[in-house]
C-alpha cells in the first residue's frame, strides 16, 4: 500500500508538470484542492488606458465671445475651474484685437451646475496692466473635486505671462481672498514656462508645464517646498512620440487620484497638420515623471458638427465630481479662417474607467 501511494503521488506530480509545461492551470485538472498559481497583477494604471467616452454638451459653448467692445470679444480659452459653496467658478483669458495684437486679461464666470455660466459684471478681474503683457493659462491650487486649497485664507493661482511681441513666456503667481481682487504678479519664477498645472502633493508642490524654449515643445516637471522656488527635473518628462501627435505638445493638466497621476494634454493632430487642428490625449504615471500614454489617443476630439469646436480642443481643466463622474472644460475653435485665435469654451462629462 505504501509503494502504491508513492506511485500515485509520482503520477500526480508528473501530470502537474505536464500541465504547467502546456500552460494549463493545475486547477483545471484537479479543482480547488490544488493551490492556484498567482495571477500576474495588471500594471498600475492599466484601467485608465482604455477608451474615454466623453459626452459633450451640444447645446452651445459654456463661455462664448463677449459682446462687441467687451474685453473678450475676439478670443477666449484656457479655463481653470474650482467648486466652492455649491458654485462653480471659472477663470479664463480673454482678449480683443487681432491675433497679432491680442493682449489677454482674466475674466470670471459663475455657474450652479458647471454648464450654465454667467460672466462677472466686474470683468476683467485681473491683468498685468502694462499695456504689453498678457495673462494666459491660469491654474488654481485645488483638490481633485474642485475645492480650492486656501492658504492663509487665500486662493493661489499660477499663470504664464507673455509679451507676444518678443515671445518670452514666464511663470508668475498671484493670490486672492475673493477671486476678483488679486495681488500683483510675482516676479518671474521660471522662464519658457507655458500652461502650468500645479498640485499640492504631501507637504510640497508639483508642477508640470510646457517648455516653449525648445523647438518641439515638451513637458517638464518641477517640485517646490513653497510653490515659489522650483527645482526643475533635468530631462523633459513627455515629448511627441505617438502617431497622432504633430510637432508639439501643450496644455498638460495633471490631477492625482487613487495614488496615480493622471494627465490630459493636447497636441496638433496629424490628421489635419496644415490646419492646426488639435485634440486632447491622456497619460498615466505612478510617480509623475514616467508616463504611459493611452493607445486610444486622442481621447477628446473636435466635432465638425459643432460650429464652436469644429477644429480645436485643448487648454483644458478637469475635475472629479462627487458622484464619481469626471468633467472637463476646454478651449475650442471653429473652422478657418482663424480670425479668432481661440473662439469658445466647451464642456463634457465622462463616467470614468
Amino acid at each position: 500500500m505504501l509503494s502504491q501511494g508513492r506511485g500515485t503521488q509520482m503520477r500526480v506530480t508528473q501530470l502537474i508538470k505536464i500541465a504547467v509545461i502546456a500552460g494549463i492551470g493545475a486547477t483545471w485538472f484537479f479543482g480547488d484542492s490544488i493551490p492556484r498559481a498567482a495571477t500576474p497583477a495588471a500594471p498600475a494604471g492599466e484601467k485608465w488606458l482604455g477608451q474615454q467616452e466623453w459626452k459633450k454638451v451640444k447645446s452651445g459653448a459654456v463661455i462664448a465671445l463677449g459682446e462687441e467692445g467687451a474685453f473678450d470679444d475676439m478670443h477666449v480659452f484656457a479655463p481653470t475651474v474650482v467648486r466652492e459653496n455649491s458654485e462653480y467658478r471659472l477663470w479664463y483669458p480673454g482678449s480683443r484685437g487681432t491675433v497679432a495684437g491680442r493682449i489677454f486679461r482674466l475674466g470670471l464666470a459663475m455657474s450652479p451646475d458647471g454648464v450654465r455660466f454667467t460672466k462677472s459684471s466686474n470683468n476683467p478681474v485681473y491683468e498685468f496692466g502694462d499695456g504689453r503683457s498678457s495673462v494666459v493659462t491660469p491654474t488654481m491650487l485645488r483638490q481633485l473635486d474642485g475645492t480650492p486649497i486656501r492658504e492663509d485664507g487665500k486662493l493661489r493661482m499660477w499663470f504664464t505671462g507673455v509679451d507676444f511681441s518678443d515671445g518670452l513666456h514666464t511663470l508668475h503667481e498671484t493670490t486672492s481672498s475673493d477671486g476678483e481682487n488679486w495681488s500683483s504678479p510675482s516676479p518671474p519664477q521660471i522662464e519658457n514656462a507655458y500652461a502650468p498645472t500645479v498640485i499640492k502633493d504631501g507637504d510640497g508642490y508639483r508642477m508640470w508645464y510646457t517648455d516653449v524654449g525648445v523647438a518641439s515643445w515638451a513637458f517638464r516637471h518641477a517640485a517646490s517646498a513653497d510653490g515659489r522656488h522650483w527645482k526643475i527635473t533635468p530631462e523633459p518628462v513627455m515629448a511627441v512620440d505617438q502617431e497622432w501627435e504633430h510637432r508639439r505638445l501643450f496644455y498638460p493638466t495633471v490631477v492625482k487620484y487613487d495614488g496615480l497621476y493622471l494627465m490630459w494634454y493636447a497636441s496638433y493632430w496629424i490628421e489635419k497638420p496644415d490646419a492646426d487642428m488639435t485634440a486632447i490625449g491622456f497619460a498615466v504615471s505612478e510617480d509623475g515623471i514616467h508616463w504611459r500614454k493611452n493607445s486610444n489617443n486622442p481621447v477628446l476630439r473636435p466635432d465638425p458638427k459643432l460650429a464652436w469646436e469644429s477644429y480645436y480642443n485643448s487648454s483644458q481643466s478637469v475635475m472629479r465630481l462627487d458622484d464619481g463622474t469626471w468633467r472637463i472644460w476646454y478651449g475650442s475653435r471653429k473652422e478657418p479662417p482663424f480670425v479668432n485665435k481661440y473662439f469658445a469654451i466647451a464642456t463634457a462629462e465622462w463616467a470614468g474607467p
